[in-house]
């Protein structure tokens, strides 16, 4: 045999093998994302991961942008919207379909830059962007920013916004504050030479209430009534009444380095992580005493709790898994390996 025809041979078994390989990973990504799927991310890969929830293994996995750090999917389960934050060095939001398993054009936020928190509500996206010490909206369908909202606080980290999109509410790390951020329809006076009062616009009020020490993991009570809010730096927790507007009660829970916190969906049980513990930190939504502390590992950043009540899902980011823990027993019950550093965690249901 020639050379020639041996480079060719080499070339053309190289082919074949490569073809293989390709057939091969489209066998392994085939699995189809589940009408009911855990969606995570892992800060240090740099992925997204959809988990079956039965049976928790991968079922595919995505880039994610860089430093990806929470996730939220849309109201009708087909997308994935992740944050770029990067201490404010990003201002995009990377997108991926969840059905067709493939990553879309991402978000361009422009001047809004570090976008972290992040909720999806009235079809729309909404996000913080802490270097510009803002929070917005973005509208999928017409894929614009439709509204801006600056709140003057240091750090305005994580966001939740009621289902009425009225109130909003932030975090604001190193403000030490949280911001109640209510709507209200104002008429306004007529212009100069108008004979006729202009259309009502809308006003947004802002109530600033200070809080603890590196105020950034927060949660909504399930009725509506309260906030809870860990500050990392006090390893305290403060209970507001959101009808008055003010701190009703501060927590000596000893929760110092507290990353998140989130009510149990029945409201009876609050759950926090922390990076600085090896322990999660369960406490009784109604007298505000501890109940137990979970051994989970190094550490511990995402929360997320399983709508029938019956399991919920922690990132242990320093030890790269996430740790599945059975709400009646508060025991862990199972571990899903999705990347390394896992953070950010929400669930996508098909509608």
């Amino acid at each position: 045999m020639t050379s020639s025809k041996r480079i060719t041979l080499i070339k053309y078994s190289a082919a074949i093998l490569f073809c293989i390989f390709c057939i091969a990973a489209t066998i392994l990504n085939a699995a189809e994302t589940p009408s009911v799927s855990l969606l995570a991310l892992s800060k240090a890969d740099q992925t997204l991961s959809i988990v079956d929830p039965t049976t928790l293994t991968v079922v595919a996995r995505f880039p994610a942008g860089p430093d990806p750090h929470e996730v939220i999917a849309s109201e009708d389960g087909k997308f994935a919207y992740i944050s770029n934050y990067g201490g404010g060095a990003y201002n995009t939001i990377t997108v991926v379909d969840l059905l067709a398993q493939n990553v879309l054009p991402a978000i361009d936020l422009g001047a809004l830059r570090g976008p972290h928190g992040l909720a999806f509500a009235g079809g729309k996206l909404w996000f913080t962007a802490e270097a510009a010490k803002a929070i917005g909206s973005y509208d999928p369908q017409t894929k614009q920013i439709d509204w801006i909202l600056g709140t003057g606080q240091d750090r305005t980290h994580m966001i939740y916004v009621f289902p009425s999109l009225n109130p909003i509410v932030t975090s604001n790390v190193n403000s030490a504050t949280i911001s109640i951020i209510e709507k209200s329809n104002s008429a306004g006076g007529p212009p100069p030479g108008a004979t006729s009062r202009p259309a009502p616009r809308t006003n947004w009020a802002e109530t600033v209430i200070p809080v603890g020490k590196g105020s950034e993991g927060f949660d909504v009570s399930p009725d509506g009534k309260e906030i809870w809010v860990a500050n990392a730096q006090d390893g305290t927790i403060s209970v507001i009444d959101l009808a008055a507007k003010k701190v009703v009660q501060t927590l000596e829970a000893n929760v110092r380095g507290a990353n998140r916190l989130k009510f149990t969906p029945d409201g009876k049980l609050v759950f926090v992580s922390t990076l600085g513990l090896p322990d999660l930190v369960v406490l009784d939504g109604t007298t505000r005493k501890e109940v137990k502390r979970v051994p989970i590992g190094h550490g511990a950043a995402g929360i997320l709790m399983q709508p029938d009540g019956q399991r919920a899902f922690v990132a242990c980011t320093p030890d790269d898994y996430i740790v599945v823990i059975d709400l009646k027993s508060l025991t862990v019950t199972g571990k899903i390996n999705a990347g390394k550093q896992p953070d950010g965690l929400a669930w996508a249901v098909r509608k």
